[in-house]
């Protein structure tokens, strides 16, 4: 349980910090957010937690899809000023991206 309370509690403080230094450096907030920060801490976490090198290599091939499956989110921000939209459709527009990258990655880590 105390395991499970410190992945909680370091995942909670590196999305606290960036949201919070969004407000002072967006630039470098979003650099920080698209480090692979959690990805190694969970990889790690996940091996130590399981001990099981073969799902620990499942798990990071199945983040190597999902990275750039994600990045279908944040086309419509990239052209929300081109198509004049407001927030609320941007992000909903995104989430609803999100769906269809879960079933390509779904597809694909099918071969994996």
């Amino acid at each position: 349980m105390i395991f499970f309370t410190l992945k909680i509690v370091l995942a909670a403080i590196i999305i606290a910090f960036a949201s919070w230094l969004s407000g002072q450096n967006p630039k470098l907030a979003g650099f920080i957010i698209a480090l692979p920060l959690v990805s190694l801490i969970a990889i790690a976490f996940s091996y130590y937690e399981h001990n099981d090198l073969e799902k620990t290599v499942l798990f990071t091939k199945s983040i190597l899809v999902a990275v750039p499956v994600s990045y279908l989110f944040f086309l419509p921000f990239f052209f929300a000023k081109s198509f004049n939209m407001n927030f609320f459709l941007i992000y909903g527009t995104g989430l609803g991206f999100i769906v269809v990258g879960f079933f390509i990655h779904k597809y694909i880590t099918n071969f994996l």
